[in-house]
This record gives structure tokens, sequence and C-alpha cells, in this order.
């Protein structure tokens, strides 16, 4: 849940909660035609995350989120944008009021410490996150985020109140190997902490080679994934799927069994294509 409306997140660094830049005005969103009803598992609401990586100003970011809150109301789906770290609690401003979560892309395991250049997740959370990203296959790359730095990362954001969404996923040559679903497993198996489903975490299948290129796995694929993954972490936990998610191609992908939402990255950037992708939810 967002910051709850009259209460304006404390300030992130000293920064004002007032004074974001003017928001040139935004083009009206188009609704989705045609779409097919999405598969998610009972008693799960479907959750539609934004993962804005390391991109946009902050007038970007502000008039991105405005467009994205502009959009929001009436959904089926929740939905989460999780920005920059400078940008969190203008963003959060900005939602307050409305159904739009905040969250980080990443948090230190240590809830404080001489660790230059981290950011701890109460951090996060007094910048109005109510949500982390953890283990993100870029992550794993290139900061080498093993499963066990992953898990006690999620034990931390939950300690601090934060909703962890734990990333998983097989390279092409795991793939390719006939090793994807033994992977994933792994990788849920070594990255979840304790009390995670209790706290309400994520997670999210990301196959790495999918991720910014464009190409997605078959439908049968993400639906054998997801069913391991729904075996393994049991029917409390949203399984999201990540890798490429489009307007075009999001309601068929929803519409797969034990899939309960998306991990979306480029097309998150646009507020008309990201909300196009939340009302395929539903």
């Amino acid at each position: 849940m967002p910051v709850p409306p009259g209460r304006r997140p404390a300030a992130c660094n000293g920064a004002p909660a007032h004074g974001q830049p003017r928001r040139p005005p935004l083009t009206p969103c188009r609704h989705a035609r045609g779409r097919e009803i999405a598969a998610v598992t009972p008693g799960l609401r479907p959750l539609i995350a934004g993962n804005w990586k390391m991109h946009g100003t902050l007038r970007e970011a502000a008039s991105l989120a405005e467009g994205v809150r502009a959009g929001a109301a009436g959904l089926k789906a929740e939905i989460l944008v999780c920005p920059p770290f400078p940008y969190i609690h203008v963003v959060a401003v900005a939602m307050l009021g409305q159904p739009v979560a905040v969250g980080g892309q990443d948090c230190h395991l240590a809830a404080k410490g001489a660790h230059t250049g981290d950011v701890a997740a109460p951090m996060l959370r007094d910048c109005g996150a109510t949500y982390v990203i953890l283990g993100h296959s870029e992550r794993r790359a290139d900061h080498g985020e093993t499963d066990a730095v992953v898990k006690a990362k999620a034990a931390a954001a939950i300690a601090a109140g934060l909703t962890p969404v734990v990333c998983v996923g097989e390279t092409l040559a795991q793939r390719e190997a006939g090793q994807a679903e033994t992977v994933v497993r792994a990788q849920v198996g070594g990255s979840l902490p304790e009390g995670f489903a209790a706290a309400g975490g994520v997670v999210a299948y990301e196959p790495v080679w999918a991720i910014g290129t464009g190409r997605t796995p078959t439908e049968a694929d993400i639906a054998a994934i997801h069913g391991a993954l729904r075996e393994t972490v049991g029917g409390a936990t949203r399984l999201l799927y990540g890798g490429s998610v489009k307007p075009g191609n999001a309601a068929a992908i929803l519409a797969l069994p034990h899939v309960d939402g998306a991990l979306v990255g480029g097309a998150s950037l646009v507020a008309e294509d990201f909300l196009a992708i939340a009302r395929a939810a539903g």
C-alpha cells in the first residue's frame, strides 16, 4: 500500500516534500481493447510493477509519476512503481491519496552502518517506499549478488516493513541446456528468508535472456516455470513474469496459469504503455 492519505513521507536527506518541478501536460492514455481475462491465482490480487531502473531526470520522473497517477484509479491490479533512489520521495509524494505503491530497486542487508553508496531498507521506508526489488539479474551480474545475499536483503526488507519482490531467472545457456526449472527452483530455495510468504513477499520470474531484448519465452515455457514456482512457494505468494512485457503481449502472458502480474522494465517508462499493461490484468 502507498503512504496513507494525509501523511506526507518524511523528507529524504533533508529534501523538501514540496517544490517538485512543474509537470508538462500529458496525453490521455488509450484504453486496451479485446484483452483476455487474466488467470490470476485465486485469492491473490494481480500486481503490475514498473522498474524504472537508472533512467530519467527529476522532471521526467515527476511527469511519469503524474501520468501513472492520472490513470491508476479503478484498476483491478495493484500498481507499483520503482524509481531510482533519488526520486523515491518525490514520486511517493506525488502518489499520496492514490492507489499506487512506490518501491526501491535494491537495499543493503544492514539497517545502517559504514556502507558508502548503499541504501538501507529503513531509509527506503522513511522516504515513502513500501516495496523493494531484490535479486534482479542486473544486480546479480553487475554486483555479484548471490542467493545468500538476496536472502539476507529480503530479511532486512521484511524487518523494515517493506514487501520484497525477489527476482529469479535462468540464462540462455541454462535454458538451452534444459536447466531452467532446476535453476529457478534453486534460486527460490536460496533467496527467500523465513517468513517471506507471511510478509506478502513476491517472486518475479525474469529469464535473463529476455530482459530488454524484445525476446520472450513461449507461453508454454512461461506456464511451465510458473507452475514449478507455484509448487515451490505454495499458493499464498504472488508470481510475476518479467522480460520484455509490452502492451502487445501482456494480455496473453497474464492469462497464463499462476501468472499473478508482471514486472515491467522499458514499457514502464511510458505511462500510457504501463497503464495498458495494468488494464490487461483484468
